[in-house]
């Protein structure tokens, strides 16, 4: 199971209501929240590719809490629903996916690409983790969210390693920063792998849809 559980995310999209409303107020809609905080995943990729890891694991954790805001606009307001969902997820991925490639440009840069290997094994790890998510859902395994809260590192898991390793990395400077940017980058690569394994088994530990119907 996640280390997230439901009932922590139900109480975090609690939090996020009134903040979410109050945008909607000033005329935000839950697409626009949607592309701003994709916005945000491209301004962290372009400040981690000059280096600055401190301000890049900032806009990491600050995109990772305004994502809130979309969906918990959306369920406000009544506009929730299958495109809302689509926008949400696609541009959650992609911000994620501009994000790793940012920080592996920041290594080449700094001279230390075998570091940029690791962003690559990051973020491919990262992609398989909603991958499996999103095909046990369209072959009709583990309906609505439930996928979300099985394995070690979904999304909230791995955005907070991150940002804890982009400010390290800021903080510490030479070696000691690489070393610890290099650390949490492995450890999102390792632990994204095990949920992913986790999510297998627990398809194959369900019966087949076709068994329903």
């Amino acid at each position: 199971m996640s280390v997230v559980s439901s009932d922590l995310r139900a109480r975090v999209r609690g939090i996020a209501v009134p903040i979410a409303v109050a945008m909607g107020k000033v005329g935000l809609t839950p697409n626009a929240l949607t592309l701003i905080g994709f916005g945000i995943a491209i301004i962290a990729a372009v400040v981690a590719g000059l280096q600055l890891w401190i301000v890049a694991g900032i806009l990491v954790v600050f995109g990772g809490v305004f994502d809130l805001f979309d969906g918990a606009l959306a369920r406000a307001t009544g506009k929730a629903g299958p495109l809302g969902a689509f926008m949400d997820s696609v541009f959650d991925r992609w911000g994620e996916g501009v994000i790793y490639v940012g920080i592996a440009w920041g290594c080449v840069s700094g001279g230390y690409p075998e570091i940029a290997v690791l962003s690559a094994a990051a973020l491919t790890s990262a992609f398989m983790v909603s991958y499996a998510r999103a095909v046990s859902e369209r072959e009709g395994f583990t309906p609505g969210k439930g996928m979300a809260n099985v394995g070690l590192a979904p999304r909230e898991v791995r955005i907070v390693i991150l940002t804890v390793g982009l400010i390290l990395a800021g903080i510490l400077g030479g070696t000691a920063g690489q070393n610890a940017l290099a650390f949490t980058l492995g450890l999102i690569a390792v632990l994204a792998s095990i949920t992913v394994i986790q999510r297998v088994l627990h398809v194959l530990r369900q019966p087949s849809p076709e068994e329903h119907a």
